[in-house]
């Protein structure tokens, strides 16, 4: 591919979902790739089988003259490494810049929004795969029927997760931008509501008059390009109709444009992965698919890592594993569990950052009262340090106000948490991990 054969990029941070996807497709595309991370993960493991040397910690020894430095958003602008690059005035790039060039490279679609975005990114790669477009896509969580978070596929076409953490998507130019909605979640970038919606608008904004932009229920956006509405509203020009759950899956009627309506059967749960499933078909269609081959091609989907996976059953309780880390997106998971009908829907929650829970202690209570019982965990810090007062203890206070009397436990370490399930789930429960830290240990300490 024009502008990475023979590059040498050394990439800081490699070991995360984003930074891991875009050495694969470097390396692919004939860069020569090598990165460090502070430690070890699942996907440089993967990275190394491919052949990508990774090193163990941050450290100006892993810099070589001529290489062009990318740094992940997790990395601190100054770390000894990045400053030696800066220092020694090699090329430094974020990793959204990197991504930028990938997206300008070929026909591109790109997704964002608050929740939603790596299951509709993980469906638009499974389906055009299916179709035969051969795609580049890289996808912010394993996609297990693909083999992985990212493929270097030889067509015309690039499927790619947008970030709107770190305001990053905006270096974005694809042919297709699609925001599934919009939600203040990363209280430590945004101050408000209207900051973010202004950082969707200059996005969309910045797509060809022959592009096309595709916004999800009560996303409302200018945009040069046509414009299109996908989901449940009645204005929705790609709408569900019809929905029902089908056992563990779900099926609706999808109208569309111009066509007969479709009609859609998915492996996966709920509400919002219809109006997902609505978003990436008429995504497909934009770059030349039919409704009903894109609709066709994610009946066999079987949904993105960690995004409502079954993963066992223990003492006849199924363990679910879930990545919502939002009030919006714990209440959806709830939902989706509550559909298949167990005998009671018991949930750990893992708060995810000091700052998202203090903003958002309250809402989490409320969201977690539609379960049947919850044990908290605490708070999973990632990049952030602590603030004094805020707790998980926020939440589990903001749940027992919400709903006095419902079972409920505070369990601050995982293995405290999985020895609370062991002792209280019963067969017929479905229990969900949900969090975006590391409380999938808990299901895997009941399983063991």
């Amino acid at each position: 591919m024009t502008g990475f054969a023979g590059r040498r990029l050394h990439m800081v941070g490699i070991g995360g979902a984003g930074m891991s996807a875009l050495a694969a497709i470097a390396y692919a595309w004939g860069a020569d790739v090598d990165g460090c991370d502070a430690a070890p993960s699942g996907y440089t493991q993967r990275l190394e089988r491919f052949g990508i040397p990774v090193a163990s910690g941050h450290d100006r020894s892993h810099l070589a003259d001529g290489v062009d430095v990318v740094v992940s958003s997790a990395v601190s602008a100054d770390t000894d490494e990045v400053l030696e690059a800066r220092g020694r005035r090699l090329t430094v790039l974020h990793r959204a810049e990197l991504l930028a060039e990938m997206v300008a490279a070929k026909r591109s679609i790109c997704v964002a929004g608050a929740h939603g975005k790596t299951t509709t990114t993980a469906m638009l790669a499974y389906a055009a795969t299916r179709l035969g477009l051969d795609p580049t896509w890289l996808v912010g969580g394993d996609v297990p029927q693909l083999g992985g978070n990212a493929g270097p596929g030889g067509g015309e076409l690039l499927v790619a997760e947008a970030d709107e953490s770190d305001g990053s998507c905006s270096l974005l130019r694809p042919h297709v931008a699609l925001v599934t909605n919009i939600e203040l979640d990363h209280h430590a970038r945004f101050g408000s509501d209207d900051e973010l919606r202004a950082l969707f608008a200059a996005w969309v904004a910045s797509v060809p008059g022959d592009g096309v932009v595709l916004l999800g229920d009560g996303v409302d956006l200018d945009a040069a390009a046509p414009r299109a509405w996908f989901g449940f509203d009645e204005r929705a020009d790609w709408r569900v109709t019809a929905f029902e759950a089908n056992g563990a899956g779900s099926r609706f009627w999808l109208r569309v444009p111009s066509a007969p309506p479709v009609r859609v059967e998915l492996r996966l749960p709920g509400r919002h992965n219809a109006q997902n499933a609505a978003g990436a078909v008429a995504a497909l269609v934009a770059v030349g698919a039919s409704p009903a081959d894109a609709a066709a091609a994610l009946r066999d989907f079987d949904g993105a890592g960690r995004r409502f996976e079954r993963r066992g059953s223990v003492a006849g309780a199924e363990i679910v594993d879930d990545y919502a880390h939002h009030p919006t997106e714990v209440a959806a998971a709830i939902e989706a569990a509550r559909a298949q009908s167990p005998a009671r829907v018991v949930v750990c929650f893992q708060p995810h950052l000091y700052s998202r829970t203090e903003a958002l202690a309250r809402r989490f209570g409320e969201a977690l009262a539609a379960a049947d019982e919850a044990v908290v965990t605490e708070i999973y810090a990632a990049r952030e340090q602590p603030v004094p007062g805020v707790t998980a203890k926020l939440v589990v206070d903001a749940l027992a106000e919400r709903r006095p009397g419902m079972p409920l436990a505070y369990e601050p370490t995982l293995e405290d948490a999985a020895d609370y399930l062991r002792a209280r789930v019963r067969a017929g429960d479905m229990v969900l991990t949900v969090g975006a830290g590391d409380v999938r240990r808990v299901g895997d300490l009941l399983l063991g």
